[in-house]
């Protein structure tokens, strides 16, 4: 069987991109593809000189062409996109919209959620960090904004960041940013922007700062199209938290608290400063809750009921919101937090592994709120 150009250029097409997650024939990738005597000839060109997806995407090219019948062997030629070409291409990702426009206003049909909380070291950044990964587990398309940018954690939480120390990079296409991707998930920290070697040192910025780095984490950073865009909001009611009511007033709250008094006592006023800027709290998740030993008997090491108490606060003071998950101490959860993977992922059968799915299942079947969006539908 004599293999044609046609039937390589549609396999090596195909191939998506690992990073921009669109096939090579839409990003414009391909070039000449011929064929003679059984040696395809393929040639693509990759968005930026020292793409980290080159060696990847180089692989699945040469695989993919050598899987066309009557292929008995691959050259591939690698270039690399002119100015003109990355122009195109980002304007294509954009779907025609400007630069430095915003994709995830009022009209959007992603859903944003952000994870609050009132205090700090209530867990919330680990339970966003898992609720990210298990909502990808279930199909959906998820993003990440680690909003948190003095305590940034959702990189090393996430295992984006090496055995050195060394955080994971975005790409860089002109002025649009590619995030990477961990177990399904696009992630965008401050942490990736710092330069090498100064990862642990401390990012010391006042409100014009936080609102502008947190502005262009939403507007610069492709994240292509999402069903799910969490953010991973810092504790309190401080700039980034005003900040993100101004950008996203139309944004769904959860409020993480631990169960004892003097967390959730807090966690109100972080919920009540949310809807002052018009967002919407949907519910509360218990942190750090009653554990259940071999035994059968029950550490509360932080005591009960707090999430309950900070829901019924809320909804004697508006709508009415619910407990969506009480996650018990585990040390599941806590080690591989602390390994960079995520519980759902390493012991998806520990019982904060089942309350983090079970919050993922309760969050993705909650009915949207469409009324007053345009969808992208037009009647013929």
């Amino acid at each position: 069987m004599t293999a044609s150009a046609e039937a390589v250029r549609a396999a090596v097409g195909a191939v998506v991109d690992p990073e921009l997650r669109r096939p090579l024939s839409e990003l414009g990738m391909l070039r000449d593809i011929s064929v003679d005597g059984g040696v395809a000839d393929v040639g693509i060109a990759l968005t930026i000189v020292g793409c980290p997806a080159a060696d990847r995407i180089a692989r699945d090219v040469t695989d993919a062409a050598a899987s066309v019948p009557g292929v008995d062997s691959v050259a591939l030629h690698v270039g690399v996109m002119t100015a003109d070409e990355r122009r195109e291409l980002t304007e294509r990702l954009r779907g025609g919209r400007a630069a430095r426009v915003m994709p995830f206003g009022p009209d959007s049909l992603t859903r944003v959620v952000a994870v609050t909380s009132g205090k700090g070291g209530v867990g919330k950044s680990t339970v966003t960090a898992n609720l990210a990964v298990a909502l990808a587990e279930r199909g959906l398309a998820v993003g990440l904004v680690d909003a948190d940018v003095h305590g940034f954690s959702i990189p090393g939480l996430l295992g984006l960041v090496d055995a050195d120390g060394r955080t994971a990079k975005p790409t860089r296409i002109d002025e649009l940013i590619v995030p990477p991707v961990a177990h399904g998930v696009k992630v965008v920290s401050i942490g990736m922007f710092l330069r090498e070697g100064d990862e642990g040192a401390a990012v010391a910025w006042r409100g014009p700062m936080l609102h502008r780095t947190v502005q262009q984490f939403l507007t610069d950073v492709y994240f292509g199209d999402l069903d799910v865009l969490l953010l991973d909001m810092p504790p309190g009611t401080g700039d980034v938290a005003i900040s993100v009511g101004q950008l996203l007033p139309h944004a769904d709250v959860v409020v993480v608290t631990t169960p004892q008094s003097a967390a959730s006592d807090v966690a109100i006023r972080s919920a009540l400063v949310a809807r002052q800027t018009g967002q919407r709290v949907v519910g509360v998740v218990e942190n750090m809750g009653p554990l259940t030993l071999p035994d059968g008997t029950v550490l509360d090491l932080f005591g009960a009921g707090g999430a309950q108490a900070v829901a019924d606060a809320l909804s004697a003071q508006g709508d009415d919101v619910r407990v969506l998950a009480s996650i018990p101490l585990s040390p599941a959860l806590r080690q591989d937090a602390d390994a960079g993977i995520p519980v759902v992922v390493a012991h998806p059968g520990d019982a904060a592994a089942i309350a983090i799915a079970g919050l993922a299942e309760r969050l993705a079947s909650r009915p949207r709120g469409l009324a007053g969006r345009s969808l992208p539908f037009a009647p013929r």
